[in-house]
């Protein structure tokens, strides 16, 4: 059975993606930072080493295999810029890095933000998902053969007080949880596709 890390996967779109993927087959295995989260394993990615100590946890609740693939979807909304860029830039693509040190192939996907493909990036947040935006594309050119790293940036797919910018008009309305985990599961089955973007923001990026 094909497995899957998912940071921040007992929540939100983090818990759409779990559920979907469990659904297709996938073994999840979901990451918090809070040991009553309810997720497989704690790690914390806002940390030095968080990544590395997540990428040996996840190995050991699989019996030492490494996962096949992994979604990078814990985010920080707000905080000091350095500990927001950790979690939200540095963590995921270490693991990246990690996963292409395995046997190949393996498949990254990284949850980013349609508003970094909109507009220049304002908030320490939307400075992080840039980074990891743009290193999407780049660890798909360097890890070629090895690794499909892709990437899926939502809209505003909560009513939540984490995510402060309100939902404007689109033509097809505001996104789903189950939107954005839809498109995870396609970029995850999609064999021949690396460094690939997909916004799900009901079409504001048309």
């Amino acid at each position: 059975m094909r497995s899957v890390l998912v940071t921040g996967g007992t929540v939100r779109i983090g818990a759409a993606i779990s559920e979907r993927l469990a659904r297709d087959g996938w073994r999840v295995v979901t990451s918090s930072h809070r040991h009553d989260a309810g997720a497989d394993v704690v790690a914390d990615l806002s940390t030095a080493g968080g990544a590395e100590r997540l990428f040996e946890a996840a190995k050991e609740f699989l019996g030492g295999a490494a996962p096949d693939a992994a979604v990078n979807n814990a985010a920080l909304f707000d905080g000091p810029e350095d500990v927001v860029a950790t979690l939200n830039f540095a963590s995921p693509a270490r693991l990246t890095e990690l996963l292409a040190q395995e046997a190949p192939p393996r498949q990254v996907v990284n949850i980013v933000d349609s508003r970094v493909l909109l507009r220049e990036p304002a908030t320490p947040y939307e400075r992080s998902k840039a980074r990891l935006l743009e290193d999407t594309r780049a660890a798909a050119r360097r890890f070629a053969g090895r690794v499909r790293v892709n990437a899926v940036a939502p809209g505003p797919a909560l009513a939540s007080p984490l995510v402060r910018e309100k939902a404007g008009p689109t033509p097809f309305g505001r996104p789903t949880p189950e939107a954005v985990a839809d498109a995870v599961a396609f970029l995850l089955s999609a064999q021949y596709t690396t460094g690939c973007v997909i916004p799900v923001d009901g079409g504001k990026c048309a």
